[in-house]
């Protein structure tokens, strides 16, 4: 093991509170929504990246496409998704937002920006930067 200036031990411990604080705060805002945690991720997943066949989008959230088909009918029966014929594959289906799917996916998206500034408003352009490139290196991994 390397040493490092860097006390590992607290910084672990800041990253699972920071998750844990954002967690209960995106079950807050999807319980408002009246839709569980997993159905408003699959909107999100949909609205920065739809339609989707039901393989990538069960991929996108690292579920099983039985989870996912289970999750896309209860949102279809909301009127918030629907199955569309893939253009190119007649094997495959696109599941994309209904117009009301749509509103609920900007809404929420509305949340996490306004989030986001909240969390950045007191970092300078120079720590911003570095945190947007920290995060990608960080999400790269995982």
């Amino acid at each position: 093991m390397t040493t490092s200036p860097v006390d590992l031990e607290a910084l672990s411990h800041l990253l699972v509170e920071f998750y844990e604080r954002l967690s209960s705060w995106e079950q807050e805002v999807a319980r408002d929504s009246g839709l569980s945690l997993p159905q408003m991720h699959t909107l999100e997943i949909l609205g920065h990246h739809a339609p989707l066949r039901m393989k990538d989008l069960a991929e996108r959230l690292g579920v099983t496409t039985g989870t996912m088909t289970v999750t896309v009918d209860k949102l279809e029966r909301l009127g918030l998704v629907t199955r569309q014929p893939h253009g190119t594959d007649r094997r495959s289906l696109l599941v994309a937002l209904t117009p009301e799917g749509e509103r609920l996916y900007q809404e929420h998206h509305g949340h996490h920006l306004r989030l986001t500034q909240e969390l950045t408003a007191d970092l300078t352009e120079a720590e911003l930067a570095c945190l947007t490139q920290t995060l990608a290196k960080m999400r790269a991994v995982i």
